[in-house]
């Protein structure tokens, strides 16, 4: 058994294959379920955002974790196959706390992954699916993420993708401070958005959410008008800016809706940017004259920037990271040595106590007290060393000197 870790993200999959491996809020209960009945200790962990969908569990093969997903998403090997990364041991335990510390994400240390990770985690706790074993893992990675984000400048000028859509926006229009923008969703990376979107001078901003409430709450801080989804096409028309991340499973805008918008815009410019998996966007409204669709893979440029300028910081926390996993692993070995410890003692008394029984009912028969106490003696000593003395011959017979100084310290031989 081995802990193990699957994943497809940004680095290895087009946003296509991405959305197709997503686990929405409303499934992802029942296949951590799923998955974790198809591991060894019940355990699994499943992280799934806009960049990644990662799995996380004890399993003999990882093979069978890889078939589970495609299963699970009705997806095919050869589709999958070549998108998907396969770590087990150290090097999932350093992957894992790599995404938590935003050494994997699409822009090199940004914040919200560890608090994706920590929903993920919380969700995971929720279905039941955490023990022992991951319970420790994702506990001592939030304290390492801590650890990098203190001890480094990683999350200094923090950026994410929220920040990367309106750098996009910035570069598009000269000044944002007289565009109207129209924000789908009332989530984190949106309130990011709208945060960023304030800060460079917006002030005309609309928030549609599923639910109005939720939108309502949100924009009393950036003094926006909420609406509902289904009153989006009265608002569209009007959108310079139109940022969406929501985590519906259909998109949200289509072709027709935005088509329409623009012949009541008299054509002026709109740029749209789906930084949601799966898209809230339809993919065909980039075919539109005049309709600027971008995605979060188009965002890269930006993204390599921010990466150039926390390079240093980032070869910091890989220290840290790696340093981590290897303490982490200790324990996990510690765990098999207590297994071990336990194994033996319990051997070792099971062994006396079938002794001390017959020496007992010797005894009671009127057997010689000091020859059955010799006998209990030998027998015992004979019994206990059998092992290490086969152990023992078997090195030197061998010739294998590594082994046998390995034995001769368990056994205490090199002390005097």
């Amino acid at each position: 058994m081995s802990l193990v870790a699957i994943g497809i993200n940004h680095k290895t999959a087009t946003v296509d294959l991405r959305e197709k491996v997503a686990f929405g809020p409303d499934i992802i209960h029942d296949a951590m379920k799923s998955l974790a009945s198809r591991s060894q200790s019940g355990e699994a962990v499943i992280i799934s955002t806009c960049n990644r969908t990662e799995l996380y569990c004890n399993a003999a093969e990882a093979s069978d974790v890889i078939q589970w997903l495609e299963q699970y998403h009705g997806l095919s090997h050869d589709a999958v196959m070549p998108c998907v990364y396969q770590l087990d041991g150290q090097q999932a335990v350093r992957h894992l706390m790599r995404v938590a510390s935003g050494l994997d994400s699409l822009i090199l240390g940004e914040p919200q992954i560890l608090g994706q990770v920590k929903q993920s985690f919380a969700k995971a706790k929720e279905a039941g699916t955490v023990a022992l074993t991951l319970d420790r893992l994702f506990q001592t990675t939030f304290s390492v993420a801590k650890k990098v984000r203190t001890e480094t400048d990683i999350g200094a000028n923090a950026v994410s993708v929220a920040f990367a859509a309106v750098s996009m926006a910035k570069h598009i229009f000269s000044s944002l401070a007289h565009t109207k923008v129209l924000l789908i969703g009332a989530g984190e990376t949106i309130e990011l958005v709208a945060r960023h979107l304030k800060d460079n001078g917006v002030s005309a901003m609309v928030v549609a959410n599923r639910t109005l409430e939720r939108a309502q709450g949100m924009c009393e801080e950036f003094n926006a008008t909420a609406i509902t989804l289904t009153q989006i096409p009265d608002y569209l028309p009007k959108a310079d800016i139109v940022i969406s991340s929501t985590a519906s499973p259909l998109p949200i805008l289509g072709k027709g809706m935005v088509e329409k918008a623009l012949k009541q815009r008299r054509h002026q410019p709109m740029l749209l940017v789906d930084i949601a998996v799966p898209r809230d966007i339809e993919a065909e409204v980039a075919d539109l004259d005049d309709a600027f669709l971008y995605t979060v893979d188009d965002l890269q440029s930006i993204i390599e920037q921010n990466m150039a300028s926390r390079k240093e910081a980032a070869e910091q926390a890989e220290v840290i990271a790696e340093e981590q996993a290897h303490l982490f692993m200790d324990w996990i070995r510690s765990l098999s040595s207590v297994d071990s410890i336990r194994q033996y003692r319990q051997q070792s008394l099971a062994v006396k106590d079938e002794l001390v029984e017959r020496a007992i009912n010797k005894l009671a028969q009127g057997g010689d007290s000091e020859q059955v106490l010799l006998e209990l003696a030998n027998k015992l000593t004979n019994r206990l060393i059998h092992a290490p003395t086969q152990a023992l011959t078997s090195a030197s017979r061998a010739g294998d000197l590594n082994t046998l100084g390995q034995l001769r310290s368990a056994l205490g031989l090199d002390k005097e």
